[in-house]
């Protein structure tokens, strides 16, 4: 997805225009940002953008991976949870994540706060951005990679609510980000997920 003003600077102007925050003022306070394609959202592919924001020796730098930021169509078809596939809806989310185990395996960023998430019970392909918004829940909605190795086409079983990088070696940079700024931040992340259209 090309997105045309999307730059350091647009992220922070739209976070502190929708009332949340930006880190700045020290090098590598991270801000993460998911970027949802609201072109396409009934798509099955990494159509959408993740974004690493902070500076380093005050200069700002921007890093941009294709990634999801929607279930794929196999657990729109197939809930895990009966009352529908978990959807994150546009929000920031304070803490959201830590450094840890996905699903026991390999180090990624794990929820560490419930929040709330959008539950689409239709069981089908399409992702149902209208649906119910349910209680605040600890499920999972975590950060990964997909494969372990190159760069994946489809989301398929890749996501059932979490945000997924679609190129392995994009996931290992970050996870090399954010291991340095926990070192000095502390272990603790804020992800915001805005819409395509507001970089439009």
């Amino acid at each position: 997805m090309q997105l045309p003003h999307l730059s350091y600077e647009a992220i922070k102007q739209i976070s502190r225009a929708k009332g949340y925050t930006f880190f700045e003022g020290s090098d590598y306070n991270v801000n993460l940002v998911g970027i949802r394609n609201m072109r396409d959202v009934h798509a099955n592919t990494f159509n959408d953008v993740f974004c690493v924001a902070f500076l380093d020796q005050g200069q700002p730098v921007l890093l941009q991976y294709a990634c999801t930021t929607d279930p794929g169509t196999f657990y729109r078809n197939n809930p895990i949870n009966v009352q529908g596939t978990a959807i994150l809806p546009p929000e920031q989310y304070r803490g959201l994540w830590r450094i840890g185990k996905h699903q026991g395996k390999y180090e990624a960023l794990v929820q560490s706060t419930p929040t709330v998430v959008i539950r689409d019970n239709n069981r089908d392909a399409n992702l149902d951005l209208n649906a119910r918004i349910g209680v605040r829940e600890l499920i999972g909605i975590n950060c990964h990679r997909a494969r372990s190795d190159g760069t994946s086409k489809q989301v398929d079983k890749w996501s059932a609510g979490c945000q997924v990088i679609a190129n392995s070696a994009n996931f290992d940079e970050l996870m090399n980000i954010v291991r340095y700024a926990a070192s000095i931040h502390g272990n603790s992340f804020t992800y915001t997920l805005f819409e395509s259209h507001d970089f439009e």
